[in-house]
């Protein structure tokens, strides 16, 4: 806040130093203090980092009565500075705070487009969540699975309570495909564990792959498949 103020009123805490306070990036008290004013601004504050933007009232927040860039905000400039690895751990530290999900950050970023960050956050965001409809995803997983060798599996079957996306009955195997794998909340993974020890109980094969892996790493899905399918074949 002693910073904020020695910037002047319309200073905000930004970058490293807001996603600090939003605690979606480690506490890190040796690290200057980061502050955003509007370009027209020209004010410089020992021990401060002082930055010239120019923001839009939504892209402010208060916490703890300290005046910050909002966490979309926060996230796009992260996206300057961070490797992909950390933008990702911040990104998911959001999510699990409920600070903004993938879904809404990755719309946010369409009207942010051309703004320095975005680039590096998109493409972080691309790779994990990236998510095909019902029927694409069935068309490319069944294809792949043809590929492997197995024959058409029983669809958005009702198996052990619970609904699995695609079943082989004579092999005993059970493929699930996750959506936005970079989006899994608590509650959503503690149901995936339940829905797989249910299915291992009853004495069947589980297989998980993302929605990534079925688009762009159809190889190692291929590969994956004919494993497995060898080794319940020998075992039946």
């Amino acid at each position: 806040m002693s910073a904020v103020l020695a910037c002047g009123s319309d200073a905000v805490l930004s970058d490293e130093s807001a996603a600090q306070l939003w605690r979606i990036r480690p506490l890190r008290r040796e690290d200057p203090i980061e502050v955003t004013v509007p370009p027209d601004r020209r004010r410089e504050r020992p021990g401060i980092v002082v930055h010239h933007r120019a923001l839009a009232s939504g892209d402010l927040a208060t916490r703890d009565r300290i005046p910050l860039t909002g966490p979309i905000r926060t996230l796009v400039q992260l996206g300057l500075g961070l490797g992909p690895r950390q933008l990702e751990a911040a990104v998911n530290e959001a999510d699990k705070l409920g600070l903004v999900d993938p879904e809404t950050l990755r719309r946010a970023l369409e009207q942010l487009a051309g703004e320095p960050g975005v680039p590096n956050l998109r493409g972080m965001l691309d790779r994990h969540t990236f998510a095909l409809t019902d029927s694409e995803l069935e068309r490319g997983f069944l294809a792949l699975a043809r590929r492997a060798g197995l024959p058409v599996p029983l669809t958005r079957h009702w198996l052990n309570g619970f609904r699995v996306d695609f079943f082989w009955a004579d092999l005993g195997l059970v493929v699930e495909t996750d959506g936005l794998t970079y989006h899994r909340t608590p509650a959503a993974q503690a149901r995936d564990r339940l829905r797989d020890q249910r299915h291992t109980a009853a004495g069947l094969t589980c297989l998980r792959f993302t929605h990534w892996q079925i688009a762009h790493e159809r190889g190692y899905v291929v590969a994956t498949l004919e494993a497995v399918a060898r080794r319940l074949v020998s075992r039946g």
